[in-house]
């Protein structure tokens, strides 16, 4: 049977809290992966807010979009940093997300030199978590074993392993026995 994958398991925490005509956001969109996923979760009635600083991102994403069926009113692909989460979202939106998904790192298949930082993510994740309505999750996919990857691991679990007990649950998902720097889940549930 084996372990869920990193990926995998994000996504089962995310498939358990989000529902048709819910909104969710993609915090760092790539190749458009996850705002795929996130897209057939939410359904006709959702909308899924993605974000990313890469012109490439977003025509990966709208190419995999439109190849999917994807209505493009469903997604909006924002072409600005994670860090102005907050500023982005609509108005109605804030307190109202179900899910905020992470994958940090570089866009694969693009300019390794482009990657998330430590000081605009952890400002993402604020905007995140403030974002969240109570049940929602926030999934943070970490990259480890890039230049800087280690540095920003370490950020996100040092911010989660900070968030009020009373109102938030953290946890991470690795694998423990790999040579490498393998990527893990940082994960965030705000409370009832």
């Amino acid at each position: 049977m084996g372990f869920l994958s990193i990926l995998s398991f994000a996504h089962a925490l995310v498939r358990e809290r989000v529902r048709p005509g819910d909104i969710a956001v993609d915090a760092t969109m790539g190749n458009g992966h996850d705002t795929l996923f996130l897209a057939g979760l939410v359904g006709d009635g959702g909308r899924v807010i993605a974000f990313d600083v890469q012109e490439a991102a977003l025509a990966n994403t709208r190419e995999r979009l439109a190849a999917a069926g994807v209505p493009a009113s469903r997604c909006s692909l924002l072409l600005r940093d994670h860090a102005e989460l907050a500023e982005a979202l609509p108005a109605e939106a804030h307190g109202r997300v179900a899910a905020v998904l992470f994958n940090l790192g570089y866009l694969p298949g693009g300019d390794h030199s482009v990657v998330t930082t430590p000081a605009s993510t952890l400002q993402a994740l604020d905007a995140g978590l403030a974002s969240l309505r109570p049940g929602g999750v926030l999934c943070a996919v970490v990259y480890p074993g890039h230049a800087g990857g280690a540095e920003e691991a370490g950020a996100v679990e040092a911010w989660a392993a900070g968030v009020p007990q009373e109102r938030f649950q953290a946890m991470t998902y690795r694998f423990v026995n790999q040579r490498s720097a393998p990527p893990y889940v940082v994960a965030v549930e705000k409370r009832n």
